[in-house]
């Protein structure tokens, strides 16, 4: 299993962490709560909210002080530019078609080396940003409970605030001037045992996908001092679409 032991070997890990993480602090403050719940060593699927583009880069920097190297379910057709595809190949991320984790065509052979090298990997479960007008979490789609019923590894879910003061939502620009202050809350493993070896029952999927957006959504409560509308926001009811902008 690998272990925090795979940041001091050194890779191409060791070149993006020293573009990523001086930049990252050079323009937020980051502050990370119970970071003893990221595991310390073996497999499981780190499943944080989403409401900026800058996220993935925000959690990515977070998991790497902690001593773990992250990989993320990357769009297929990223693979296929030049230099950008061998970038991501040389750091184990993972290649999924478009839709390809709502329908678990998540590739056997990544998936197998989730688990026997012991790999730290961000799913987000409501599969992009997201619709709620308040930044709430929105409805999450299956990809996640998926991956974790099938493979058997935990789901540890994370709340992060203070990325959209950053960059805004559906916004490219960055906002560098004054630090953005940034809280991320690391939370226990969720509880999919009711759900245990029902990777192909839709109606299972459905209620472990409830139980993570559940367990997400808590924590944002928590950092946000609010609380959630009690019914989570659902694009097909307000005549969204579930990606790209709107």
């Amino acid at each position: 299993m690998a272990d925090r032991s795979e940041k001091l070997r050194p890779s191409v890990w060791w070149v993006l962490a020293a573009l990523a993480v001086p930049f990252i602090r050079a323009v937020t403050r980051i502050r990370i709560l119970h970071p003893e719940k990221l595991p310390a060593s073996g497999p499981f699927i780190l499943a944080p909210n989403h409401h900026s583009n800058i996220d993935p880069l925000v959690v990515a920097v977070a998991v790497w002080r902690l001593g773990r190297a992250p990989r993320f379910m990357a769009k297929a057709s990223l693979f296929r530019i030049p230099v950008v595809g061998a970038l991501l190949r040389a750091v184990g991320q993972i290649p999924v078609e478009r839709g390809g984790m709502q329908r678990g065509a998540i590739p056997i052979a990544a998936a197998k080396r989730i688990v026997a090298e012991g790999h730290c990997v961000v799913v987000y479960p409501e599969g992009s940003l997201t619709r709620d007008p308040e930044l709430w979490p929105m409805r999450g789609k299956t990809g996640a409970a998926r991956l974790a019923l099938e493979l058997g590894i935990p789901v540890v879910p994370v709340a992060h605030w203070g990325t959209q003061q950053l960059m805004p939502i559906y916004s490219a620009k960055l906002r560098v001037v004054p630090r953005t202050r940034i809280d991320l809350l690391f939370g226990d493993p969720v509880d999919l045992s009711p759900w245990a070896g029902r990777a192909a029952d839709p109606a299972a999927l459905q209620a472990a996908t409830g139980a993570i957006m559940t367990a997400i959504t808590r924590l944002l409560e928590e950092l946000r001092g609010e609380t959630a509308p009690p019914e989570r926001w659902d694009p097909a009811k307000h005549g969204q679409a579930e990606t790209g902008r709107f």
